[in-house]
């Protein structure tokens, strides 16, 4: 009886470990590679003024280009962490009291239920870079 307790305890010590080991190395994975690619042409900046975009292309679930009015701008931001049902909304609110966007507001993804919208969990901004896009 005392021999089984100790393999059960001895088990728990070796399977906790493995069980968060494998938890942190899926929150390590890097986001995907983005279509279309983008050449950084300038500094990444913290604010976006709002009259500088006029439309915006979501990529993919970590990625958000802010496209200036004639389309010749264009700024790519990255998020920090997956903005899960991003993409697939295709669309984003946001709230700001300022009259710009800055790396530390929060978006949130717009999912159409019904004939209206839902908004979905909050999403942390990340630096505006200015990017020249691959055709």
């Amino acid at each position: 009886m005392i021999h089984h307790y100790a393999v059960r305890r001895h088990f728990a010590f070796v399977a906790v470990p493995l069980v968060l080991a494998a938890c942190s190395q899926q929150d390590a994975k890097p986001p995907p590679p983005v279509s279309p690619a983008a050449e950084a042409v300038g500094p990444a900046q913290d604010c976006l003024s709002l009259a500088q975009f006029s439309n915006t292309r979501i990529r993919d679930d970590w990625t958000i280009d802010f496209i200036g009015g004639a389309g010749n701008r264009v700024w790519r931001v990255t998020l920090p962490n997956r903005c899960s049902g991003l993409k697939s909304a295709d669309s984003f609110t946001y709230a700001t009291s300022l009259s710009q966007l800055c790396r530390q507001d929060i978006v949130y993804p717009l999912m159409r239920v019904g004939n209206g919208f839902q908004r979905g969990g909050g999403c942390g901004l990340a630096q505006f870079t200015p990017v020249k896009l691959s055709q």
